[in-house]
């Protein structure tokens, strides 16, 4: 890799790492004998689509229409909106539903009443469970409600009933990987639960699950029929701190250049800010953590000092917390390398990547 051609930050990214990513996550899937529909908005790129391609991979998700138009451009035609549905989107809607499988995802009757009314082809539906994550879904014992949208699209020829999913988005906060087998165990209780009581009505219903540490430390998935981790493709340093990854499983990192250094702060100032990174951050004892140094070579990336950590964030501006003996190594105009904290933000705003073979990989813009 030509770092000496680097000026501004730049996403870097590890083609075989990546690879053996999805090749892993792939052949866990086959062994459990569960459908793999890896959610595509971490990466956001079709030649990294075709990656997943070489392992057998046929339906995915994503997190917009928008973006599901981008992967149907290759030939993906198997596609679920891991979002609840957006009426205001019903023309869309209706010409992806036409073209390509779409499976899209309901959490309230009136969405439900507004598609009966309003669709033109068919589209499979998931019902959105909330299995203690808290950020939307139907609680799993809300059967009534449950019971009204599945009794609403009974007779709908266009609502097709595909089964119940869940996004258990609580690993990330968890603080052990005791904790993350938890949340699985409850996750997984509440939706077999569900499976039971509609099975005879809905005998071909599934069970969609979602979230990458779940995926990563779990072996057995327990009467899942299907799992869509995303943020495994790369990996990224909050993955690697829930244990869900080694560090050499982390497939992304940013390079970003050093335009000051303030010896008496312990702070090395970089172009790097809110703009590439996010301000999502884990929390150590002492600061707020918005990812992990490390020293770029010709082959990528390595450790650098453990104490050398992304701390603070304005727009452009990153601040690094460092030894004096790692500051002392710096010059103005280095390259510095961080792991961020979120791999999934940090390549939607960067739409792209330069891969440690010097190849320029693109991004979903965001554009229809």
């Amino acid at each position: 890799m030509d770092i000496s051609k680097i000026t501004t930050p730049t996403l870097l990214l590890d083609k075989t790492t990546c690879i053996n990513n999805i090749k892993q996550m792939a052949e866990k899937a086959k062994i459990n004998n569960v459908i793999f529909r890896p959610h595509f908005k971490t990466h956001q790129s079709l030649p990294i689509a075709k990656w997943f391609k070489k392992f057998g991979v046929k339906k995915i998700a994503v997190s917009s229409l928008q973006m599901a138009d981008y992967f149907v451009h290759d030939n993906w035609k198997d596609i679920t909106l891991a979002f609840p549905v957006n009426i205001r989107e019903i023309d869309h809607l209706n010409e992806l539903s036409e073209e390509i499988q779409l499976n899209i995802t309901v959490e309230n009757n009136e969405s439900v009443k507004f598609l009966k009314e309003n669709l033109k082809y068919p589209v499979g539906f998931f019902i959105k469970i909330d299995t203690g994550y808290n950020r939307t879904g139907i609680i799993s014992d809300n059967l009534d409600l449950i019971d009204q949208i599945l009794n609403e699209t009974k007779n709908s020829e266009l609502l097709n009933f595909a089964g119940f999913l869940t996004h258990a988005g609580h690993t990330y906060h968890a603080k052990s990987k005791k904790e993350i087998n938890h949340i699985f165990n409850t996750s997984i209780e509440q939706l077999n639960v569900l499976k039971q009581r509609y099975k005879n009505t809905y005998p071909e219903l599934i069970l969609s699950y979602g979230d990458t540490p779940s995926c990563s430390l779990v072996g057995d998935f327990m009467g899942i029929n299907e799992i869509r981790p995303g943020n495994f493709v790369f990996y990224d340093y909050m993955q690697f701190k829930l244990g869900s990854c080694d560090f050499d499983q982390i497939a992304v990192c940013m390079a970003c250049p050093v335009v000051a250094i303030h010896k008496e702060r312990n702070e090395i100032i970089i172009h790097g800010g809110a703009v590439h990174f996010s301000k999502e951050f884990i929390e150590n004892s002492e600061n707020k953590i918005f990812g992990q140094i490390v020293l770029l070579d010709k082959n990528g990336w390595h450790k650098a000092d453990n104490n050398a950590y992304l701390t603070k964030l304005s727009q452009e501006h990153g601040t690094i917390k460092a030894t004096q003996d790692f500051i002392n190594t710096i010059k103005i105009g280095d390259l510095i390398g961080v792991i961020p904290v979120h791999s999934c933000l940090t390549a939607n705003l960067m739409k792209g990547y330069l891969t440690t073979d010097n190849e320029w990989i693109d991004h979903f813009s965001g554009s229809k």
